[in-house]
């Protein structure tokens, strides 16, 4: 193995982060999502080969050699072995750094990107081809490692450059789409509690079957709807189908007083629409401006409220329409 030495080089792969437009919920019901690539807001591996014998992993958790790296990151670890082993490099020796923007638990796909920044640097390290539905099938290793059954939405979209289409037991699709304006995201600072709000819907499908159930039938016409809108560039028309969904949401008991109160910061300084997004009970909100101006605005507005972080995707820039 020591001329495996000489065959390996310095590689790097990016990802991103991604969120739920809209669905969320809804989706766990056979009723549609869209989830939206958010390539503000990036992750970046880098492998370096060493020659000390040590497999060293640098990342803003754990830094150290990656064998006595906590529980937390037992999954990448799978996936890295898992890779290492295919390519004849067990025994290299390297240094791998993880460099993120994107908070954990916050329904931002980190876990995702992380998978899928790795498996392309992985495969960049050992000089070998990798086409999409390889990263796909790769990701998944360590996503059902941390998640158990995930629904693949989280890598489909951390490597995708369009919307992504999903119905629960389907393929997730791209989808095509054509809207000007900016998405503003922001972090409410209190950890997004996916579980226990899936498990309070459950509930209120027992306990109140006639709400819970038009709740989630209305989320799925709005994702329908904004499909449309986003197909037609109908900024102002999606935000109010963010209002609508937002206002479901709240009856399925999923919101937090802290996303409420974004929300309403962020209508009153303009935004044309705003909801959470993910699994709510906590991490973010999302909301529409119609100029890079106003998202400025917003996202100001929003700080001052206490968001810990926000971020402002545009969706296709003014000068191309």
């Amino acid at each position: 193995m020591k001329g495996v030495l000489f065959l390996v080089v310095k590689a790097s792969g990016t990802s991103h982060a991604k969120i739920i437009l809209i669905g969320e919920h809804s989706v766990v019901y056979h009723q549609p999502a869209i989830a939206l690539p958010l390539p503000a807001v990036r992750e970046r591996v880098v492998i370096t080969p060493t020659h000390d014998s040590q497999q060293r992993l640098m990342s803003r958790y754990f830094t150290g050699v990656r064998q006595v790296a906590p529980d937390t990151l037992q999954g990448i670890n799978y996936l890295i072995d898992t890779l290492l082993t295919r390519f004849d490099l067990a025994t290299q020796s390297f240094e791998l750094v993880i460099e993120s923007h994107l908070p954990a638990e916050r329904g931002m796909g980190s876990s995702a990107a992380t998978a899928v920044a790795i498996i392309r640097a992985v495969y960049g390290f050992a000089e070998r081809s990798l086409n999409h539905a390889q990263l796909l099938e790769d990701a998944n290793i360590s996503e059902r490692m941390i998640h158990g059954n995930p629904s693949g939405l989280d890598v489909a979209t951390a490597s995708a450059d369009n919307p992504v289409w999903l119905v629960k037991g389907e393929q997730p699709a791209p989808m095509p789409f054509h809207l000007t304006g900016y998405l503003v995201i922001a972090d409410t600072g209190v950890h997004g509690q996916t579980g226990e709000a899936v498990k309070k819907v459950a509930a209120l499908r027992k306990s109140d079957p006639q709400l819970a159930n038009q709740a989630i039938r209305t989320l799925g016409n709005l994702t329908v709807a904004a499909r449309t809108a986003l197909t037609t560039n109908q900024l102002s028309e999606l935000g109010q189908i963010f209002d609508q969904a937002q206002a479901n949401l709240v009856k399925l008991g999923v919101s937090h007083e802290r996303l409420d109160l974004l929300i309403q910061v962020a209508k009153k300084n303009g935004a044309l629409g705003a909801k959470l997004t993910g699994g709510g009970m906590g991490g973010c909100m999302i909301c529409l401006a119609p100029t890079e101006s106003s998202a400025a605005h917003i996202r100001q507005a929003l700080a001052a409220a206490g968001a810990t972080q926000s971020w402002v995707q545009p969706f296709i820039s003014e000068e191309n329409n």
